[in-house]
């Protein structure tokens, strides 16, 4: 599976790591999501990989989007 994840910086900003490497950075949160949500939709597309986009929380995991062709489900 590919993860996308949502990372909070110290200064707020929030970034979009890819499998744990950083793609954009400096970002306000309702944009990241957006972007990150659309990032995982069309690399699940291409590829055909289950793919989802989580946000780690205060001691929590939230999953913002999930694509997975093969169950032939796909929610955002």
């Amino acid at each position: 599976m590919v993860v996308y994840t949502l990372k909070q910086a110290d200064d707020g900003q929030w970034s979009i790591c890819r499998m744990g490497a950083p793609l954009f950075t400096q970002m306000q949160l309702s944009p990241a999501i957006k972007l990150a949500r659309e990032a995982a939709r069309d690399e699940h597309y291409r590829n055909g990989q289950p793919t989802c986009v989580e946000m780690r929380g205060l001691g929590s995991l939230m999953r913002l989007a999930h694509f997975d062709r093969a169950a032939g489900t796909s929610a955002a």
